[in-house]
């Protein structure tokens, strides 16, 4: 560590500075654990093998907590003039103009995030360089309340349909209250044509379990019931990304599992955090999902037939 309290780790042939790496991000108290800036530097390099093929070729929005957790919050899409111009750029069509986001491909950019104090990565659902059509489908299974419980059964109910439909998927704890389910797509269908299948998937759960689950968008219409967001899978909305850290005590994180881990009676949606997520992202909790995603056409037709 030099005078001035920064800290150059090398990430590849690269160095990349740390300053203040002594800060504390995540203040303990209570159950929740201290986490420092070098803290964070430390688990995005042991994890960065792991996280980096979900964040390749993706913009990203950035979660920055400059003050900490407990400070204000930055949102970030567009990439400051001051970063530096080995990180790579894309810029991509908005109303009424374009924005210039942050695509993280390699570890030493992870770390400079991190030096940025960007806490959350969130990924776009498509790539660079096919912008307007998603490779993953994303359904939020977001709890009235912290009763992981519900979240349970909802994945299994999606899961079951999912596997009528044919199509493989996969499961995330989003580090916050919820999991995701995740259905890597061949890219051909655009967002709108994605956004209109979740909804009639999450539809068709809707209808079976209307007194457990919800597709209304504002809280008051939901009570107590699941929430089914798939509002995520349309242009320029983004999802976390597996393994980003939460901006919540004790810094959780959002860890892919297996489905089988879907009836571990230890599972929380915020059950690792920068302490052990690296672990489990060893354990390859994805290692039975297809490298190739599928087209919705084939899945679209058997949804019809089960609605009819």
């Amino acid at each position: 560590m030099s005078d001035d309290g920064a800290r150059t780790v090398r990430a590849g042939r690269r160095p990349v500075e740390i300053r203040r790496p002594g800060k504390v991000l995540f203040p303990g108290g209570g159950n929740a654990e201290e986490y420092t800036k070098g803290d964070l530097v430390d688990y995005h390099r042991a994890v960065a093998p792991f996280m980096l093929p979900h964040l390749r070729g993706r913009p990203l929005m950035l979660d920055r907590r400059p003050d900490g957790v407990d400070g204000p919050t930055f949102m970030q899409k567009n990439t400051p003039d001051g970063y530096p111009d080995w990180i790579t750029r894309a810029e991509v069509a908005k109303e009424g103009g374009t924005v210039t986001h942050t695509v993280c491909d390699d570890t030493a950019t992870l770390l400079y995030l991190v030096d940025q104090a960007s806490i959350t990565l969130h990924r776009w659902l498509s790539r660079t360089d096919r912008i307007d059509s998603p490779d993953r489908l994303v359904f939020d299974l977001d709890p009235s309340g912290d009763d992981f419980e519900t979240v349970r059964e909802a994945a299994r109910l999606l899961g079951e349909l999912l596997d009528e439909l044919d199509l493989p998927s996969a499961l995330m704890t989003t580090g916050s209250r919820g999991l995701h389910v995740i259905v890597p797509l061949s890219g051909i269908q655009d967002f709108d044509d994605v956004r209109a299948f979740a909804r009639e998937a999450a539809d068709t759960l809707v209808a079976a379990r209307p007194d457990r689950l919800t597709t209304a968008a504002r809280k008051k219409d939901r009570g107590d019931r699941l929430y089914l967001d798939v509002q995520r899978n349309a242009y320029a909305q983004t999802a976390v990304a597996p393994y980003t850290v939460r901006a919540l005590p004790g810094a959780p994180v959002a860890v892919p599992v297996s489905w089988d881990q879907l009836d571990d009676p230890d599972l929380h949606a915020r059950r690792w955090t920068v302490a052990d997520a690296v672990e489990q992202a060893r354990t390859d909790p994805w290692a039975g999902l297809p490298s190739r995603g599928r087209s919705l056409g084939p899945a679209r037709r058997r949804l019809a037939a089960l609605r009819d």
